[in-house]
């Protein structure tokens, strides 16, 4: 009954002393109009949570029995209010998964649930590569508690339920699930907001983070070894050769390391034994057992690492590849399994000391070459992690090659395909909080790919093994700091008693802890600094993996751990981190965090100067002006392959009148007016000999003028052969002509060469009538005219814009000849 009335506060209105009811079944009588009742209610909708979730620590019984129901007020109208309201500003989100202050968040800001239609199945959390990330502190109570929090009421008549139902058939505005495969990705609106990106897999999962990783340098003056442990994806082969070429030298390198550290020590005056003679002799009385080494292991080992330290100095490149390899195999074999003995069984190697300058000079150029000499160690450990976790594989320490090689040969049951493995350098030299391993989980916040927007989260978290730290058991309890392991174990009791019972630190909590020790500059000058600088460089190395999408963001959480020298190491980054409140830590963390987000991607796009709670903006990343396309920048370089073009013959000697000689004419009387003609030359310029001595040129092919549009078309049944020169006719025979075009243009005269011209002109000429060529009338009138003028003027010939007057004329043949 305490929980439905704490529910029911959304529904209620604060009245005042005056407007309290008298009696229990006695209202007031308060007159209020129904928009300020809506208003009055709006303004106190809260979420319906549980008072005991401890996200309303003040809400009582007295504060609750302070409201009352509203007079006059009916929750489905209330609902269908909010509803509406929410619909026009569109305000309706779905969530997959057990986010219930991501609900709590948006319910306060107005928004309308519309619930998920698939069911939420806990055991498909899990993006390829990325370790389970959700669970509640128990082994067999995972999935009914999720369902629960996922459905936290299933009160059919609560207002948010019945909101709910009235928007089951509107579109989404916000979708925040756990993974993105949850939702139809591709078919979104663009204003549709997810909280996943597209193909993240280049930095979320351990084999994607393990090739891209090694691109940096083409993306930023960064080395990527600086910060991330050296890794290999041993299912390729390639990569299996350079892992099984790292883990020699790393053997050699360590030898070298028990050398210097045997004088280190000062166990170099004793028996050439050293401190490793007298540990085996506490652990094995037998003396016997004992492996003495000789001194030639070390000058294979120096052999080795003078090679190594060339590779890494790259005075390598003008040695040819064909020579032959430092070591042999059988050598190679020899030399890893005196190691075995002597850093894993306690041998010793006689006259150790007298290599003792040697692999010091070796060392120190290493340490100066090599940023990961630190982390190596002695004991060569490398941790195994499947690329999908899936199959109940577990990760797992190895420091022996043919485990390791053992481990990820592909079998019947699994085969190649499945086998996406990866092997990394295990961190031998961690930070340890009262002699245990810790690692910290750090949230980033990426709204935006393109440009690149990262937000960094000010709190973080510290999470701790069960176990104390030891290099000789390299159990998953010891090793691996994940919650979801963790949880499995119960506390060591030789533990410190200083450590949480629930194995996790505030980052506030650390800092304290270095402050007390006189580190509290660590924190802000070299942790979060570096653990900034390495998000932003792994961000810009996948940024063209992903495909940026504008109304997407994504929450991410990176595991770091830290070197003795405080250096932060990346180890994995997570997609869909959990949010379960599995401790006191993560329950104010995860609930603050997830708050947060929502200021950040839903308040701040609409006020940009809004609170972001913890957030801080890391990178913008500049925008970059695109400059605009212009074809007429395009340059091509080159000399162009020309065609050869058919020049036409010249004619020396041509008459006008032999093409027409074979045609048939509508008028034979109008042959006897023919006159022969002059033979014309090929630049077509013709003199005819007037009665009076008068001379004019004949011009070439009529051109269209600029103003007007004067066309010749020649339309024959036969023609002997094409010729260049237009075709001429008696201005008595095309009497009809201009009767039938009046109004028509006549198209110019085609002077093109060769058999398509020919040919084209034949296809036409059946079609149309000779008489159709034929001039009319009023053409040779007007031709008359002209030619008087011109004689007259003395000015020869009259001008082709003169000749053009008439746009339907067409020089006869008689005309001219008539001229003469």
């Amino acid at each position: 009954m305490n929980r439905l009335q704490a529910e029911r506060k959304s529904l209620l209105v604060p009245l005042n002393e005056e407007t309290k009811h008298e009696g229990e079944n006695r209202l007031t009588k308060v007159e209020l109009p129904l928009q300020k009742i809506l208003k009055i209610t709006v303004d106190n909708c809260l979420p319906v949570v549980s008072s005991h979730q401890g996200l309303f620590p003040d809400l009582t019984q007295k504060a609750v029995d302070e409201f009352l129901p509203p007079p006059k007020i009916d929750k489905y109208k209330l609902a269908r209010f909010l509803t509406e309201k929410a619909i026009r500003e569109r305000r309706i989100f779905t969530i997959s998964g057990p986010y219930p202050v991501i609900r709590n968040s948006l319910r306060k800001r107005g928004w309308v649930e519309r619930k998920y239609p698939l069911k939420y199945e806990p055991q498909e959390h899990k993006e390829e590569g990325n370790e389970t990330e959700h669970d509640n502190g128990g082994k067999n109570e995972s999935k009914p508690a999720l369902r629960e929090e996922e459905i936290p009421c299933n009160n059919s008549g609560d207002i948010h339920d019945i909101m709910s139902r009235l928007v089951r058939n509107e579109e989404t505005s916000f979708y925040w699930t756990i993974k993105k495969d949850a939702v139809d990705y591709y078919s979104l609106h663009s204003d549709q907001m997810l909280n996943h990106y597209a193909r993240t897999g280049s930095f979320t999962t351990k084999i994607g983070l393990c090739l891209h990783m090694r691109n940096l340098p083409w993306y930023v003056s960064a080395n990527p070894n600086a910060f991330f442990p050296r890794c290999y994806a041993i299912c390729i082969d390639d990569e299996k050769y350079d892992f099984i070429q790292d883990f020699r030298k790393t053997a050699a390198s360590s030898i070298l390391k028990w050398v210097v550290k045997l004088d280190i020590t000062g166990d170099h005056d004793q028996s050439s034994t050293g401190s490793l003679h007298t540990k085996a002799e506490t652990t094995d009385p037998n003396e016997s057992n004992i492996k003495e080494l000789p001194g030639e292991l070390i000058e294979m080992a120096l052999k080795v690492c003078e090679t190594y330290l060339q590779q890494l100095e790259h005075d390598d490149i003008d040695i040819e590849a064909e020579n032959s390899p430092v070591l042999s195999d059988t050598e190679w074999d020899q030399l890893i399994e005196q190691y075995y003995s002597l850093i894993h069984e306690g041998g010793v190697i006689c006259n150790a000391e007298n290599y003792l300058t040697q692999c010091q000079k070796i060392l120190h150029k290493i340490i100066l070459a090599n940023p990961q000499h630190g982390i190596d160690g002695l004991h060569n450990i490398w941790i195994i992690k499947p690329g999908a976790k899936s199959r109940g594989r577990e990760i797992v320490c190895k420091k022996r090659l043919q485990d390791i090689l053992k481990l990820v040969e592909p079998t019947d049951q699994f085969p190649i395909k499945d086998h996406k493995w990866v092997v990394q350098k295990y961190i031998e030299s961690p930070l340890l909080i009262y002699d245990t391993k810790f690692d910290i989980r750090q949230w980033f916040l990426v709204t935006d790919w393109n440009p690149l927007t990262i937000w960094f989260y000010k709190e973080s978290y510290l999470r701790f093994s069960t176990q104390r730290f030891s290099l000789d058991n390299l159990h998953s309890s010891i090793h691996l700091c994940n919650n979801s392991i963790q949880k499995n174990y119960k506390n060591a009791t030789d533990r410190s008693p200083q450590l949480p019972y629930h194995n996790m630190w505030t980052s506030s909590k650390f800092q304290e802890y270095l402050q007390k020790r006189g580190l509290g500059h660590v924190w802000r000058n070299i942790i979060y600094p570096s653990m900034k600088r390495n998000i932003i460089c792994t961000m810009k190395v996948v940024q063209d993996q992903v495909e940026p999408r504008r109304s997407s963001f994504e929450l991410y959480g990176a595991d770091f751990i830290l070197g003795d020298d405080f250096k932060p190491w990346l180890i994995e980054i997570n997609s869909s981190p959990t949010m379960f409140p599995s401790t006191p830590i993560t329950s104010d963390l995860c609930a603050q965090v997830q708050e947060d987000t929502i200021k950040v991607v839903i308040d701040r796009k609409h006020d940009k100067s809004c609170d972001t709670g913890k957030f801080e903006l890391l990178w913008r990343q500049s925008l970059l002006d695109i400059p605009p396309f212009n074809p007429t920048d395009l340059l091509v370089e080159g000399i162009s392959v020309r065609r050869l073009k058919k020049h036409p013959s010249t004619f020396s000697n041509f008459n006008f009148l032999e093409p027409l000689m074979g045609v048939p004419q509508s008028t034979p009387s109008q042959e006897n007016k023919r006159e022969s003609m002059s033979p014309v030359n090929d630049k077509q310029n013709v003199r005819f000999k007037h009665r009076n001595s008068m001379s004019y040129t004949l011009p070439k092919a009529f051109k269209k003028p600029q103003e007007k549009d004067v066309k010749v078309k020649p339309v024959l049944k036969k023609v002997a052969k094409p010729i260049d020169f237009p075709r001429i006719v008696d201005g008595h025979e095309a009497s009809s002509f201009t009767d039938r075009k009046k109004n028509k243009g006549i198209k110019e005269l085609n002077h093109q060469h060769g058999s398509q011209g020919a040919t084209s002109s034949q296809n036409k000429m059946h079609s149309l009538d000779w008489a159709l060529l034929q001039p009319s009338t009023e053409t040779v009138e007007e031709f008359q005219r002209v030619k008087e003028e011109a004689e007259t003027s003395k000015l020869g010939f009259p001008s082709p814009k003169e000749q053009t007057t008439n746009q339907e004329g067409v020089l006869s043949l008689s005309d001219i000849a008539a001229a003469s």
